[in-house]
């Protein structure tokens, strides 16, 4: 049986770099939810599709030859053949990527792939983005509510990224909060705080919530 490890949280918070670290560390696999919405997004932008849409959106979804990548150290996004690995994270994809993601049936048929990716997995697997505890793998033995404080988000997407994209956070996440909440963790979710914490420290604080079921999962 794997051990499948939920991560929800909001832009800046680490969810990523740390999702990725930790599955690195435990020999799992890692799915990038929130790279799927991007790459839709992407696709939808190469066809001129209508954004606002949700017929168009869906019907882009349906069409689209994707294969989510699960190896924590090999994260690249193609279409088509087509890596779009660096374009899915420009600014104009990171500003347009809400206006994809609001649409219930997008989430609805994404969200269904995510959890069958989940039960496929052999040894675990670490997934993180969005309602990912709630409904995605609502289920999950580890749950967790990565966050840390705005300014320090804010902050950390300035050392990471483009001022330009730094600055959209936090309207980023009041638009995506306008479909799910990802600021409040649910009854069984644990919250972890890296406002003052390493990067280090928050990816053994994450581990440890997930080594005690690594024992069982083994049997």
């Amino acid at each position: 049986m794997s051990v499948v490890v939920a991560i929800d949280g909001p832009a800046g918070s680490g969810k990523s770099s740390v999702s990725k670290a930790v599955a690195r560390k435990l020999g799992f696999s890692y799915l990038d939810t929130g790279a799927a919405y991007r790459v839709l997004t992407w696709a939808c932008v190469d066809a001129g599709a209508d954004l606002t849409n949700e017929q168009e959106v869906v019907g882009a979804l349906r069409s689209m030859d994707y294969r989510a990548p699960t190896d924590p150290d090999r994260q690249i996004f193609s279409v088509g053949g087509v890596d779009v690995s660096q374009q899915i994270r420009g600014e104009d994809i990171s500003a347009r990527v809400s206006e994809v993601a609001r649409h219930p049936q997008v989430r609805v048929e994404l969200n269904q792939g995510f959890s069958a990716l989940a039960a496929q997995a052999r040894k675990g697997i670490v997934i993180e983005g969005r309602d990912i505890t709630t409904v995605v793998v609502p289920d999950a033995p580890v749950r967790v509510l990565l966050t840390a404080d705005e300014d320090v988000r804010i902050a950390r997407r300035q050392a990471e990224l483009s001022h330009g994209d730094a600055a959209a956070l936090s309207e980023r996440d009041r638009a995506d909060r306008k479909v799910v909440d990802f600021m409040t963790a649910a009854d069984g979710v644990v919250t972890i705080d890296s406002t003052h914490l390493s990067f280090d420290d928050t990816v053994d604080a994450l581990s440890a919530l997930v080594e005690p079921h690594l024992e069982g999962a083994a049997k």
